[in-house]
C-alpha cells in the first residue's frame, strides 16, 4: 500500500469553486436553494463570502453558468457516500462459481451455499465446470454437476431456480448461467 505523504494531492473535483470559476457573469442560487438571478462573478463571490460558504459551479455548460452557494467539502463527501452505497446496493451482476466433476461432498455443499447466497442477493451465477484429462471426452459430467447444483439450490432459496444459459463450452471448461425467478 502506498504511503500518503504530506504533499500528496487530493483528486481534482469535478466542479470549479470560488476563484477557479472563469465566467464573467453567472446565474446564482443561494444556500437555501432560491434562485437569486444573473449577476457578475465578483458579486456572487462576495455573497458566498458573506454566507461563509463556497461558490460552486454546478452547471458550467449553461449560458450563463449556474453557480451555487454551498459547503463544497460537505457536498463532495455526500456524493462519495451516495456512490459507495449505490455500489453496495447494486445487485444483478453475474457471479461465478467453479466446480469439478469429482468434487468432495463438503466442498460441494460449501460452494452451493455460496451460490444460493448470490441468488438471494439478486445476482445471476455462472457455474463453470472444469474437466481434466479423460473427463473432457465426457461432457455429460458437466451437465450432471449443473443439474445437481440447481436441485440443491432450489431447496435452499425461496424463488424458483432456472437455467438461463444451458451448459456450453469446449476444451477444459463448460459453463452455464442460473438465476432465480419469483415463485407463484
Amino acid at each position: 500500500m502506498a504511503r500518503r505523504t504530506p504533499f500528496a494531492r487530493r483528486p481534482e473535483s469535478k466542479h470549479r469553486t470560488n476563484d477557479a470559476i472563469r465566467a464573467e457573469r453567472v446565474r446564482l442560487i443561494d444556500e437555501t436553494g432560491e434562485q437569486v438571478g444573473e449577476m457578475p462573478l465578483p458579486a456572487a463571490l462576495e455573497a458566498s463570502r458573506r454566507a461563509g460558504l463556497d461558490l460552486v459551479e454546478v452547471a458550467p455548460e449553461a449560458r450563463p453558468p449556474v453557480v451555487r452557494i454551498m459547503d463544497h467539502g460537505k457536498y463532495e463527501y455526500e456524493q462519495s457516500v451516495k456512490a459507495r452505497s449505490k455500489k453496495k446496493r447494486s445487485g444483478g451482476g453475474v457471479k461465478e462459481m467453479k466446480y469439478r466433476p469429482n468434487i468432495g461432498d463438503h466442498d460441494f455443499a460449501t460452494k452451493t451455499r455460496k451460490v444460493a447466497d448470490f441468488l438471494t442477493k439478486g445476482n445471476k451465477v455462472k457455474l463453470t465446470v472444469w474437466l481434466r484429462g479423460r473427463e473432457r471426452s465426457m461432457p455429460g459430467l458437466a451437465e450432471d454437476v449443473v443439474e445437481r447444483v440447481v436441485t440443491e439450490v432450489d431447496d435452499m432459496v425461496e424463488d424458483d431456480v432456472n437455467v438461463e444459459a444451458p451448459v456450453r463450452g469446449d476444451g477444459p471448461q463448460r459453463s452455464a448461467v442460473i438465476a432465480t425467478s419469483p415463485g407463484d
